[in-house]
């Protein structure tokens, strides 16, 4: 039973730089997103689907100032003291989420190889079309696995954003996973998704880092992708 790429994570200090964000790079505002109060987070969405990522978007979510601090740990390391001092540069490509209609069963069989996909928590939020509820794979620690390259997983209950969601003149071309072991992909079949097994390389020590979506780390990137946008072709 395989997966589909569901959306990609775009994290940003604060929401308004992530819109800037979008609006400079992508040539777009994105759409509205919603709170989610478990979490404390807020995003905005965007519609990438091609016939190869049917229904996939694209989230930019940051921590929403205005919410209570959460009893655990935020979601995509939100948390973490590295991604929030990343983040002070600029927004930046951090994740995927796949899609799922057997999580229970893709959870144990990531468990059985070793990994620590998380535990299923169950989120909702309001919108104008009506209650979105899910469940998510989510670490007590916030951390992801696989530096990131094991894309968290989700099962939607109902309605999927994406159904409500305009054309938005952006569609996602290629999505490449960097450092996920082949046997996770044999157990996923992630639909579309180019993987490689291996780590990217370490640039040689004094080697100058190419910029990313915001200031360059010493962690190469294990998720890159291809979109096509009114500005032509872009890499993340």
């Amino acid at each position: 039973m395989s997966v589909e790429l569901d959306h990609l994570v775009i994290a940003s200090a604060t929401l308004d730089e992530g819109v800037a964000w979008c609006e400079t790079t992508l040539g777009v505002t994105p759409g509205p997103g919603g709170k989610h109060p478990l979490m404390g987070t807020h995003n905005r969405l965007l519609k990438i689907a091609t016939s190869v990522f049917p229904s996939a978007y694209l989230e930019i979510i940051a921590i929403d100032p205005a919410a209570p601090p959460p009893s655990r740990t935020r979601w995509f390391g939100l948390d973490t003291p590295e991604l929030q001092a990343q983040l002070r540069s600029g927004p930046r490509l951090i994740h995927a989420v796949a899609r799922t209609t057997n999580l229970d069963m893709h959870r144990w069989g990531l468990i059985t190889l070793g990994l620590q996909p998380g535990e299923p928590i169950s989120a909702s939020r309001e919108t104008p079309t009506g209650v979105l509820a899910w469940q998510i794979l989510v670490r007590r620690d916030g951390q992801l696995e696989c530096q990131g390259a094991l894309p968290t997983l989700i099962q939607w209950s109902g309605q999927h954003p994406a159904q409500s969601m305009p054309e938005s003149g952006i569609t996602l071309e290629s999505l490449t996973l960097k450092g996920l072991p082949e046997r996770v992909q044999a157990l996923l079949r992630l639909k579309g998704v180019q993987i490689e097994s291996s780590l990217p390389a370490q640039p040689p020590p004094g080697a100058p880092e190419p910029p990313g979506l915001g200031e360059s780390d010493s962690n190469p990137a294990v998720i890159t992708v291809k979109l096509n946008t009114p500005r032509g072709t872009l890499n993340l």
